[in-house]
Formats: C-alpha cells, sequence, structure tokens
C-alpha cells in the first residue's frame, strides 16, 4: 500500500515536484500483529497469504509463533526462486525468475544516479514467472483489470519512466538516469523540504501527530532492568542481528559452495562467561529464552 503525506507537498513546494526519489510513503503491516490475527482472528482473521522473496520462518522474530501462525491459513502461497523452510509450509510454491529472466530495472534506496536497467537476457526455465505476471493475473481475475492496463513488465517500465522522457529500451541505452544537476548552496536560500524549512531533529510531523518529536531510548521489555525476575532465570542479554559472511542478511544460504565457507551456526559469546559456564570454542550449546530454545556452535 502507498499513501501520499503532506511531506510530498514540502518537496513539491521546493522542487517544483514531489522528489527525485520516491514520490509516495511505503506503509507495511506491523509484522507480529501480522502473524497474532492469523491465530487469533484479532482484529479479523487472515485467512491467505502470499509470500514473495522471503522466508518469514528465517527471518521474523518468534519462529514458534510464525510457525503456528502459517500452518493456521486456509491458503499459504510462496514464490520464489527456492524451496525455503517457509515453502515447504506451503500449498502452492510458484518459482520466480531471476534478474536474467526478465527485464529488469533496479536503483539503490531510490538514489537518483543509482539506476540500473538490463534486458531479459535467457530465457526462463521450468515455467518460473516474474512477480508482475502474478499481481497482473491475479488482479485480472479480481476484476481489477482497469488497474493493470500494461500487459508486459517492458509497458510497465516505459510508463513508469515516462516522467523522464524514456523509454525502457532507451534508458537502457543511455545507461543511467541523468538527472538535473544539483543547485549547490540552493537550501541557504530556499531551505529544506521540510514543514519548517530547516533540518528538523525536533520533528513537527510527528509533534501534531500526537508523537514525541525526539528520539528516546526506552529499555526493551526483556531486560535486566525492566524485568528484573526474569533476569534470575536468564541472566546473559541476547544480542541478535549479527551479518556473517559470505551470507548478505538471509540470502545464499541455499548456494552450496557458499554453505561450505559456513555450514553451522554459530554464536559469539565472551571467552570468560563462557570457561565460567564450562563452554569450550567450538562446543555445541543451547541458547534458551522464555520464547523457545536452539542450538549452535559456540565462538570465542
Amino acid at each position: 500500500m502507498r499513501l501520499r503525506g503532506r511531506h510530498g507537498t514540502h518537496r513539491r513546494n521546493l522542487w517544483g515536484r514531489e522528489a527525485y526519489a520516491r514520490t509516495a510513503y511505503e506503509c507495511y503491516a506491523h509484522a507480529p500483529t501480522f502473524y497474532r490475527a492469523m491465530l487469533t482472528g484479532e482484529p479479523y482473521r487472515i485467512r491467505a497469504c502470499i509470500t514473495q522473496a522471503s522466508n518469514p520462518l528465517l527471518t521474523q522474530p518468534n519462529v514458534n509463533l510464525v510457525y503456528r501462525a502459517l500452518q493456521k491459513l486456509d491458503l499459504y502461497v510462496v514464490h520464489d526462486f527456492f524451496m525455503t523452510p517457509s515453502g515447504q509450509l506451503a500449498d502452492y510454491v510458484l518459482p520466480s525468475t531471476t534478474y536474467m529472466e526478465r527485464p529488469w530495472i533496479w536503483s539503490y534506496a531510490a538514489l537518483v544516479g543509482s539506476e540500473r536497467a538490463l534486458p531479459k537476457t535467457v530465457p526462463g526455465v521450468y515455467d518460473r514467472r516474474d512477480d508482475f505476471d502474478l499481481w497482473r493475473e491475479l488482479g485480472v481475475r479480481l476484476e481489477q483489470g482497469a488497474d493493470w492496463p500494461w500487459e508486459s513488465l517492458e509497458e510497465y517500465y516505459d510508463y513508469r519512466l515516462a516522467p523522464s522522457g524514456l523509454t525502457f529500451a532507451e534508458f537502457m541505452d543511455q545507461g543511467r538516469y541523468l538527472a538535473p544537476p544539483k543547485i549547490v548552496g540552493r537550501h541557504e536560500q530556499d531551505g529544506f523540504a521540510t514543514p519548517t524549512g530547516k533540518v528538523e531533529l525536533y520533528c513537527t510531523t510527528l509533534e501534531k501527530l500526537g508523537y514525541d518529536p525526539l528520539p528516546r531510548y526506552y529499555e526493551p521489555p526483556a531486560s535486566p532492568y525492566s524485568t528484573p525476575e526474569l533476569a534470575e532465570e536468564y541472566p546473559l542479554i541476547l544480542i541478535t542481528g549479527g551479518r556473517v559472511q559470505p551470507y548478505y542478511h538471509s540470502e545464499y544460504r541455499q548456494v552450496d559452495s557458499l554453505r561450505k565457507v559456513h555450514p553451522e551456526p554459530r554464536m559469539q559469546i565472551n571467552p570468560e562467561k563462557a570457561r565460567e559456564l564450562g563452554i569450550e570454542d567450538g562446543d555445541w550449546v543451547w541458547i534458551e529464552t522464555p520464547l523457545g530454545r536452539i542450538t549452535q556452535k559456540a565462538l570465542y
């Protein structure tokens, strides 16, 4: 879902249009609430889900809840390159095209100058379909054809690129989007695209919406300070989210050559605390929280 907000007005007033970057806000469902709604029906029952280029059993917290939630669905569809653990729970698994099997346009975080475009270079195999085909055909069958006037991904790219004056083919020939030259020091005269025209460390938009306009630190709900009684049984602090080469976030674990480089899940622990607990470097250990437990290899 996309929503246009007042911030777009400030960009338009400054630049004459909404911006060189994204022209709309992208809004997403709150993931913990989303999965709990599958289980509880509150605030309403979610009966079907399509997972695309994602693997919630690996990427979402509280995997036990996610596992039970996905099993509760009447229909679960996965559209992906690989058979993931989430795909093993699906009613249908649809093979997706890679960037070489489809025309492709991309930018890094919508930054001007990062745009790239590639043609379809190899034929699709095993009846792989791209995400445009999936959503367009689903929309047409749900009598939303008026919202999908483009019959191909190339036509859709032509529509997206129309403000630049280029077609998709012309964009590929050019190689990148040539943005208008920057006006150095313009902010000194015209300010910034904010309600006050200033760099807002104190967010006036959040203030008008009734939220705290300044960032503040809040103690996590499970910590020795907020729940000292919990710390008596679980005295260690778990920090998650660290990255490890050769993987990229949750990606590349299906590539055999990369899996050989990092075949086992590892956890890092302070050597002094490890020796105190009788854990040697390389031992398999249980990591347990009130939500469940997993086993990983200790790494000093």
